[in-house]
């Protein structure tokens, strides 16, 4: 750099000062990627939130025209010289659209970059800023051309843009039929309606579309290609480059999520203390007797470290979807991804294998030599990394949560079985002996029992000549020599090899799950097939009736009028606080408190369409949401009242009507059933009960018309991304939901974002629609076209810091607004046919404010405008004479009854249409029935039991089946309630139901489908075991493994609402499991366990169970003597005296069995009612 400006000041040459500025900065050593992020980031306007957490449905971060910013800004900071861009102004302001687009623009023509942009509703002065424009319609394109020749194209058709339209406005509405019309400019002609094909036929047929067919039909010189056009490598960056920034990604992920990690190693820490005092060496002493508590202590610790790896999949699942679309763009390699999520994964099982080790090594009394130790440390160490190795390779196979659940039970189940615990390797049928040598636990499993009982103290000699660690190791089938430890450590590291490389194999080839299906009309599907090129006669007959109905009813909404006492909305010095986010503390910012909202006066009445705008983050859905009483954190100050009185949440939720920026709906339901569910839980029951009639009644029908969804009532919602409605449709089901309660003040916040200027147009007009009859309706918006924004009648406009900055009527043309603001001195005047709304923004953005020294919170201050306002809200702070305040008889428009049989009629439709939950897991049941019963062919019938090793094999089945068929349903459930509860939130807040309502629906739900599963078990597994085929035996084990089943799923729906996401739900329910596996009996029967630990034993659901399967099986059998440990006892007598299972607590455990489903599901409602983790 300092022989660049040498040379210069021999040249004489003044460099430019922002080149010289640029080179400058660059030159500095790690500054070059920096500053070209620093200056996207500017372009983008992310600079103000760059250290704002991005945030998701749960937790409020960014806001989303920020967001839309944010993915625009990941695609363009790069060097690609082809962008293809989808809808890049969703959710932003026009001013930011155009400054946006003004980059594109440069970008393309000064670096030579080809861009292809699809925008819904672009500005004019947006639209001016194009070069080419391609126009499609029905799949075809209808003009590819220049921007200059598009309107002569379309004169020629017939067709003329009028004055105060913008040109993309008439672009789009003039292919469709309901609006082309309007258009025709040869008024001396008769007027038909001009299908996509005609005008795609008159295009190829123009000079321009005979133009384009020559360029396209003459072949491309590659030698006239730029050099750029090659490229050597798909990454733009070297492998060691690209790992070392996927490392450091991955790091900081792991520092932000440092609440979970720290939260698994102190709950590790606790179930060594309670292991170690459980297994404590005082009460074991080196015998054949109490070296079965040793093995079982050893078989714990492998089982519970393999457990505490589940949150693992949780957490690789949630990862997947931002991995898919950086590897699809081409952003890094899988491997790059794969080999920082393993190694930084390494110290972090290195910790909580020490942490588990270092507490209950001693207290169990293990062999205390430091080289065992050591050993043993190793081998907890190698099975945790590999249990999460394991985990994170099934999470990129199955994708999803439900179906990684399922998936992750059946691995540890398989790895479970042949790992030589429940059922030893002598036991197994020998044609699946070779299983015991595939799974990690198996090697495992000989490794800490050989370093055990192969040390010194395990050396003495028995009646047959082997010493006791050889006749224990020989009884269980692991007998072998010293060396095996090694191969034991070498097998595990190559099944973490294995788990890692198929993990990145996954990564690699799998694609994204889903893809958002397009849904069309029945009329262009008609024309799609081919069956009638132009229109079928029937449909042209019924679109024509359709518009003479429209036509003769211009306001279609007063047909669905319902009694409603129209409300005004006023407030008064509203103000919003916030913790300050520890980055911009960290930054210097010394407040304690953020304020987001700053003396906020307004009021908003009846019959009076209203529309809140604003830069993208100036408050202005943080104020809807401070209204409408959605915030869940923060401090808000100031006065609120409805008709005069002050606002009451439980009462105002039931007059208003809230359309979220965010479309949050049940995914397995349809349109129609989402509308019809919302008006037979928020309509009143003093509506005509025809009315509320199932299925779908006269009033839903009219609003799903008004929105018009009438033709797509029938497609299920799906998840946003993967299948299902449109970003489109789903904004119109939002307000048709609201729509359908029939309230008094409505909030939209942006509902037209995401919209063509067509559906915009529909949205808005229904909106008005509704606002004629009388009712308050409150919308923010983004970028509208003139015609939209000159449909409110009232504006407050807020700029970027929670200030007003004008409240007060539009006016004809918007008159009133462009008076009160070229009053301002210095501010530019309006050009013709202008964009109002997007002159606003413009004069009104902080670098103008800057530019012009004023500050335009404080002129509006200053203005009679505000005093008139002022003057307003006083009044309407007063309740007018004759009023009462708001009040209903009931908190919720329906009786419970209603609440839950409208509840229990949606859940039942969505679990029906949900097979990736209720399928997989009854076919994971089936599996395991088949599996358990071939793998303990006929070894529960009793005339197989001969010594107390056919009994432990038994109750390890017995303990098996039930415990994974239990965790399977408790992980499944976990991901369907999680995303089912971002919707009951939604739900909540507006009123619809009782909590209450809601759990006990989706608890009485489950029934039905774990009755299938118990039937599958009990005609499948237990005639192949070879339990008793007696009728009281059979109704035992039936009625015992339903209330199990029952109470692990009522579990599962309980931590997920008592934790904020899946992650700690995961980590929760893996401690659970892990402590009813010491405490079930099976591996520390009751007569062992210390008396401090034997509460814990007796509230454990597990030791129920496998209370009433062991003692109704065996608990009677006096007759059947076996060997036990060299004595003669019958099998009721060992049941009894070893595993302290007594056949009189059988009534006592009929009760506890099913007290524990109710206690788990009275939890989940109360949870559900009490606590609220979505951040807002």
């Amino acid at each position: 750099m300092k022989e660049v400006i040498r040379r210069e000041k021999e040249a004489g040459i003044t460099p430019d000062p922002d080149v010289d500025t640029y080179m400058k900065a660059i030159s500095m050593e790690g500054l070059e990627r920096s500053m070209q992020t620093d200056y996207i980031m500017k372009i983008m306007g992310l600079d103000i939130c760059a250290d704002i957490m991005v945030g998701d449905a749960m937790r409020r971060g960014i806001s989303g025209g920020e967001k839309k910013r944010l993915t625009t800004g990941e695609m363009i900071v790069g060097p690609s010289k082809a962008l293809f861009m989808d809808e890049i102004s969703t959710g932003l302001d026009s001013s930011t659209t155009f400054q946006i687009v003004s980059c594109l623009q440069q970008m393309a023509h000064i670096s030579e970059s080809t861009i292809l942009v699809s925008l819904l509703q672009p500005a004019p002065e947006t639209y001016e800023l194009f070069d080419d424009i391609i126009l499609m319609a029905e799949g075809k394109i209808v003009y590819h051309g220049s921007k200059s020749c598009i309107m002569s194209f379309f004169e020629s058709c017939g067709f003329k843009c009028p004055e105060r339209k913008g040109a993309a406005d008439f672009l789009q509405e003039v292919l469709s039929r309901k609006d082309q019309q309007q258009y025709w400019s040869r008024h001396t002609e008769t007027y038909n309606f001009v299908t996509a094909d005609q005008f795609c036929d008159k295009f190829r047929v123009s000079q321009i579309g005979q133009n384009l067919a020559g360029e396209i039909s003459t072949p491309y010189e590659k030698s006239e290609g730029h050099k750029n056009a090659l490229s050597y490598s798909i990454y733009s960056l070297s492998k060691l480059e690209l790992l070392k920034a996927c490392f450091a990604r991955e790091l900081l992920l792991m520092k932000r999520n440092a609440f979970i990690h720290i939260t698994k190693t102190l709950q590790l820490g606790l179930l060594a203390a309670i292991t170690g005092t459980v297994f404590l060496r005082t009460h074991m002493g080196v015998d054949r007797v109490h070296a079965n508590y040793y093995m079982g202590s050893l078989f714990y610790a492998l089982i519970l470290l393999m457990v505490n790896g589940f949150p693992e999949l949780a957490m690789a699942v949630s990862k997947l979807p931002v991995f898919y679309k950086q590897r699809d763009y081409n952003f890094y390699p899988a491997w790059a991804y794969a080999v920082p999520a393993f190694i930084l994964k390494v110290p972090i099982s290195l910790v909580e294998s020490i942490a588990w080790t270092s507490i209950s090594y001693f207290l169990i009394g293990y062999t205390p030599e430091a080289s065992r130790f050591l050993c043993h440390l190793l081998v907890l160490f190698l099975i945790h990394t590999g249990s999460l190795s394991m985990f994170r390779c099934v999470a990129s196979y199955c994708q999803t949560m439900v179906a990684g659940s399922v998936g992750g039970v059946m691995s540890f189940l398989v790895i479970l079985l042949f790992g030589g615990f429940i059922i030893p390797r002598p036991s197994m049928p020998n044609w699946l002996k070779w299983g015991f040598w595939l799974s990690p636990l198996s090697y495992a499993e000989i490794g800490l029992t050989g370093n055990e009982f192969l040390a010194a103290r395990w050396l003495k000699y028995t009646v047959s000549g082997v010493t006791l660690g050889r006749r224990i190791l020989m009884d269980r089938g692991l007998n072998f020599s010293s060396y095996f430890f090694w191969i034991s450590i070498g097998a595990l590291i190559g099944f973490i090899l294995l788990f890692n490389i198929g993990f990145a194999i996954g990564l690699t080839v799998k694609r994204p799950p889903g893809t958002s299906r397009a849904i069309i009309s029945r009329d262009n599907l008609t024309t799609f097939n081919g069956k009638d090129q132009r229109i079928s006669k029937n449909t042209e007959d019924r679109m024509h009736k359709k518009q003479a109905e429209n036509s003769s009813t211009p306001n279609r909404t007063g047909r669905m009028v319902l009694p409603f006492t129209p409300l005004a909305i006023s407030f008064q010095d509203v103000n919003y606080y916030v913790d300050t986010p520890a980055e911009m503390r960290e930054q210097g910012y010394m407040e304690r408190k953020l304020q987001l909202l700053h003396n906020i006066t307004g009021a908003f009445q009846p019959g009076v369409l209203s529309a809140l705008m604003g830069v993208t983050g100036a408050g202005k859905t943080t104020l809807l949401d401070v209204l409408a009483g959605r915030k869940t954190g923060g401090v808000i100050e100031g006065d609120i009242k409805i008709g005069g009185y002050p606002k009451v949440q439980q009462t105002f939720a039931r007059i208003s009507g809230y359309c979220e920026q965010t479309d949050v709906h049940s995914p397995q339901i349809t349109v129609g059933e989402s509308v019809a569910y919302s008006a037979w839980l928020r309509l009143p029951t003093e509506i005509d009960s025809k009315t509320r009639n199932f299925p779908l009644q006269e009033f839903v029908n009219q609003v799903l018309e008004t929105i018009e969804l009438d033709e797509i009532r029938d497609a299920l919602v799906g998840i946003p991304g993967i299948n299902g409605l449109s970003t489109e449709q789903r904004k119109r089901l939002t307000i048709a939901v609201e729509l359908v309660s029939n309230p008094s003040i409505i909030f939209m916040d942006e509902p037209t974002s995401g919209l063509d200027a067509r559906a915009a147009a529909i949205v808005m007009r229904a909106v008005k629609n509704v606002t004629d009859t009388g009712r308050t309706v409150v919308c923010t918006i983004h970028q509208p076209s003139i015609e939209i924004f000159e449909a409110f009648d009232q504006l407050m406009l807020m700029k970027r810091g929670g200030e007003l900055i004008y409240a007060g009527p539009l006016g004809h043309h918007s008159c009133k607004v462009i008076q009160y603001f070229q009053a301002i001195s210095g501010v530019p005047k309006i050009k013709d046919n202008y964009n109002p709304s997007t002159w606003m923004l413009e004069v009104t953005s902080t670098s103008m404010e800057i530019q012009l020294g004023v500050d335009f919170a404080q002129v509006y201050r200053d203005s009679s405008m505000y005093k008139d306002k002022d003057e307003l809200v006083r009044r309407l702070s007063i309740p007018p004479l004759g009023t009462n305040n708001l009040h209903f008889p009931t908190r919720y428009p329906q009786k419970f009854w209603e609440q839950f049989k409208a509840c229990l009629w949606k859940q039942c439709l969505s679990y029906w249409r949900s097979p990736s939950y209720n399928l997989v897991r009854i076919v994971f049941l089936t599996v395991s029935c088949i599996a358990f019963g071939v793998l303990y062919w006929q070894q529960g019938n009793i005339n197989h039991i001969n010594d107390q090793q056919g009994l432990f094999t038994i109750l390890g089945c017995m303990y098996g089946t039930t415990l994974f068929a239990g965790i399977n349903n408790c992980q499944s459930v976990m991901p369907f309630v999680s995303i089912e509860r971002s919707v009951m939130y939604r739900e909540r807040f507006a009123g619809m139901y009782s909590p209450w309502a809601y759990s006990f629906a989706q608890v009485a739900m489950e029934i039905p489908y774990v009755f299938v599963q118990i039937m599958l078990f009990m005609f499948i597994a237990y005639p192949l075991i070879g339990y008793a085929w007696e009728l009281a035996k059979f109704f035992w084990f039936l009625y015992t493994m339903f209330c199990t089943l029952l109470y692990f799923l009522y579990l599962g729906m309980m931590m997920v609402s008592i934790t904020p996401n899946i992650q700690v739900a995961s980590i929760l329910a893996s401690m659970f499991y892990t402590i009813q596996n010491l405490m079930s009996g099976f591996i520390v029967p009751a007569p062992q366990i210390p008396k401090w630990w034997l509460w814990l034993y007796y509230t454990s659901p597990m030791s129920w169970t496998l209370n009433v399967f062991f003692t109704t099986q065996f608990g009677y059998e006096d007759d059947k003597k076996i060997e036990v440990f060299g004595e003669t006892k019958s099998v009721a007598a060992f049941v009894r005296d070893y595993f302290g299972f007594r056949c009189d607590l059988l009534p006592l455990a009929a009760v506890v069995l099913a007290a524990f489903p109710i206690f788990f599901a009275t939890l989940f409602g109360y949870s559900i009612s009490k606590l609220n983790f979505q951040r807002r």
